[in-house]
């Protein structure tokens, strides 16, 4: 048995179904007041699209859903089925020295085991290339009908077909990790196998005001406007 990432987990269900700028402004407001390692499962009220900060509005423009530029990199992700989540680890978390590739590919560990307690095998992508290291136009080559086309290193792949990706974002207060994970049992617990897999002590959390209400003007002033979303 593996060592856990965290010794201490905040889980965060957020029950509401937000926007796509609002998830988006969540997960930054998280991680601007970040003291403790939290996950945090949501749902989005439209069906809807991220793409990664370096990719191009064009590519994501011809769909019919409600459309957000993630401020982590990566590809084109559709969401409403999947299980979203984001994982804030501040700075003083001794997980933070880690590097970027580490926590990755300890994450989708995480995100195995609790496949496999759920009676799927699955593994990880092999390579040396850390996925946050994907070249900027790889966003190009991910086809938007197809958003997991193209696994890259400690991807989560079922029978080679990727299963479970993210993409991160590090500053000096700390490191999100943002992460989709497709055909999920949503009755089946798999969420909080995958927290329990991250941290032996787990604790429910909810969103406080505070968050929420930072999270509104981050929204209204980066992810909701035409200059963030069309920047590139």
């Amino acid at each position: 048995m593996t060592k856990s990432l965290f010794a201490s987990l905040n889980v965060v269900h957020d029950i509401a179904s937000r926007s796509a700028a609002m998830n988006m402004a969540v997960d930054e407001a998280l991680l601007e007041r970040a003291t403790e390692p939290t996950i945090r499962f949501y749902q989005w009220d439209h069906p809807a699209l991220s793409f990664g900060y370096f990719g191009r509005y064009a590519d994501a423009a011809d769909e019919a859903r409600d459309i957000v530029r993630r401020w982590t990199g990566g590809g084109i992700v559709l969401h409403g089925e999947d299980l979203t989540y984001s994982i804030v680890i501040p700075a003083s978390e001794p997980a933070f020295s880690e590097s970027s590739a580490s926590n990755y590919e300890r994450i989708h560990n995480a995100i195995r085991a609790a496949f496999a307690a759920n009676g799927k095998y699955v593994e990880l992508a092999e390579g040396r290339d850390a996925a946050l290291r994907r070249p900027r136009t790889a966003q190009r080559a991910v086809p938007t009908n197809n958003c997991f086309a193209n696994p890259v290193s400690s991807d989560v792949l079922i029978n080679g077909r990727k299963v479970a990706g993210a993409a991160q974002r590090r500053t000096r207060r700390g490191l999100l990790q943002q992460g989709s994970i497709q055909g999920i049992d949503f009755s089946n617990g798999f969420a909080d196998h995958f927290a329990r897999e991250l941290s032996s002590q787990c604790h429910k959390r909810q969103i406080d005001n505070a968050i929420l209400e930072r999270a509104t003007e981050i929204a209204q002033q980066k992810y909701a406007t035409v200059n963030w979303l069309r920047r590139r």
